[in-house]
């Protein structure tokens, strides 16, 4: 039984959920919030972060600095038309991005997205754990393993889906805090 795939397929649903996190804006700028932005740079689809340099000189402020003086205005239009909700301040050289303060209501809302987005993750997690002890049951059944090789196993399966779980919930509860606390 290799459990190093169970892991290993854990550890990329964790590593999913981060970068999911990492693009909620909590108040704070936070330059992945545009990961997801990507513009027409001469007829090919292309990310921000590759045709600009991005910065991020105060807590609630990200500049970004094209190296093509032409992308400016295809960068603040799709700026403008993704789901970030900041008007981009163009001064024909560079673009800021002002995130305003957070107010309570929003930050409550965010803090539901983010255990949502916990719950799932952890049922994705689950999902892995219940296909692994599925595969372990299996080859038991086939005489793989004995009985006590499939407790073993299971045990084994568990610990890794509790590690997992836990590292879930702590990510949760840090982007909770940073929510509240900006």
């Amino acid at each position: 039984m290799d459990f190093n795939k169970i892991e290993e397929k854990m550890k990329k649903t964790i590593s999913v959920y981060k970068e999911n996190l990492s693009e909620i804006r909590a108040g704070r700028a936070n330059p992945a919030v545009l990961n997801k932005i990507k513009i027409d740079y001469y007829g090919t689809p292309t990310p921000i972060n590759q045709i600009a340099g991005i910065s991020v000189p105060e807590a609630r402020l990200i500049v970004i600095q094209p190296w093509d003086a032409n992308a400016l205005k295809e960068i603040e239009k799709a700026i403008l038309t993704s789901d970030l909700g900041i008007n981009p301040n163009n001064d024909g050289k560079l673009i800021r991005l002002n995130f305003p303060e957070l107010n309570e209501e929003r930050r409550k809302e965010l803090v539901k997205e983010v255990k949502k987005m916990g719950e799932d993750a952890k049922v994705a997690i689950r999902s892995i754990r219940r296909d692994g002890m599925d595969e372990a049951k299996s080859m038991q059944k086939n005489s793989e393993m004995t009985e006590d090789e499939l407790k073993s196993a299971e045990e084994t399966i568990q610990k890794i889906t509790d590690k997992s779980i836990d590292e879930i919930d702590g990510l949760t509860e840090a982007k909770e805090k940073e929510i509240m606390t900006v």
